[in-house]
């Protein structure tokens, strides 16, 4: 993907360039609007009332997805993962935000979107759980967002370089935070029961991830798909693009996930000691601890 370096953070709000002044992203300012099939027609992100209309911001050059309805465009992620769960030709459906309860019945939380295969009457005969990941956002996004909706048109070139909390997606915390729990969890019990999963995110997470060994996509039981927010220079407007896709074994993908890579003990023994030089004036001593018999 071309780089391209900005002096202020916000790709897309409410799903249009900072400098789109057509008709559409002054409808979609104005009322709030969301382009990329949220539940409801207008942005819900951090809340109904006052959104936080932020789909994804520039790092590094290139757009970063930070809200995960962002990926729902034109619903090509559920395509994409139709065609790992289901055998083709295989009719489905869709569901979004379903709950999932463990064995004792208490929530494990919502799986993004579950994809159903059904019968000539309708029935469920299959089904495969998708996660949609974006990554968090570090440093201070609300001030630009709001600084530009106060006066797009004279703001549309804001020069953030200088202020404070400039903000950038923090991918560690949205891996160790997010992406592992949903997969411990929600995607322990799916894979306990035998279906498959998939999980939606983009490259620039996906890159920051320990190295996945893949496998065959028939052997398969969970699938990442990759996507690059790629310019149209026709509409002006980022198009979600599937750039990659990666097929792994689920509990190999999980432990690499969740195992971290192992340091120097000498280094933490010398952190402890710096800490214990730096809390005492003298160094301490030590003692033998009395024996009870």
């Amino acid at each position: 993907m071309t780089k391209i370096e900005r002096k202020q953070p916000l790709a897309e709000v409410f799903g249009f360039q900072l400098s789109d002044q057509g008709a559409k992203a002054i409808a979609a300012r104005k009322s709030r609007l969301c382009p990329f099939n949220n539940k409801v027609p207008n942005c819900t992100k951090d809340k109904a009332k006052n959104p936080l209309g932020v789909c994804s911001i520039y790092h590094q050059g290139v757009p970063t997805i930070t809200c995960p309805v962002r990926f729902r465009e034109d619903w090509g992620i559920v395509a994409d993962a139709a065609n790992f769960f289901f055998a083709e030709n295989t009719h489905w459906s869709s569901l979004t935000e379903v709950r999932l309860l463990d064995g004792d019945g208490r929530s494990v939380g919502d799986i993004d979107v579950v994809l159903v295969a059904l019968d000539e009457q309708g029935r469920v005969t299959d089904f495969g759980a998708l996660e949609v990941q974006a990554a968090y956002i570090s440093g201070n996004v609300c001030e630009p967002f709001e600084y530009f909706m106060k006066s797009p048109i004279l703001n549309g070139e804001l020069d953030w370089t200088q202020k404070p909390n400039f903000p950038h997606p923090d991918y560690l915390t949205s891996a160790r935070n997010c992406l592992a729990p949903q997969l411990l969890f929600k995607g322990g019990i799916v894979n306990a029961w035998g279906k498959k999963s998939a999980v939606a995110l983009d490259s620039t997470f996906f890159n920051t991830l320990p190295k996945l060994q893949s496998v065959p996509k028939a052997t398969a039981d969970i699938a990442w798909f990759i996507y690059d927010l790629v310019l149209d220079p026709t509409t002006n407007r980022y198009q979600l693009t599937k750039v990659d896709e990666v097929f792994t074994e689920f509990n190999a993908s999980l432990k690499t996930l969740t195992t971290a890579a192992v340091g120097d003990v000498n280094k933490f023994i010398h952190t402890l000691q710096g800490k214990l030089d730096d809390k005492l004036e003298s160094p301490p001593t030590t003692q033998l601890v009395d024996s009870p018999f």
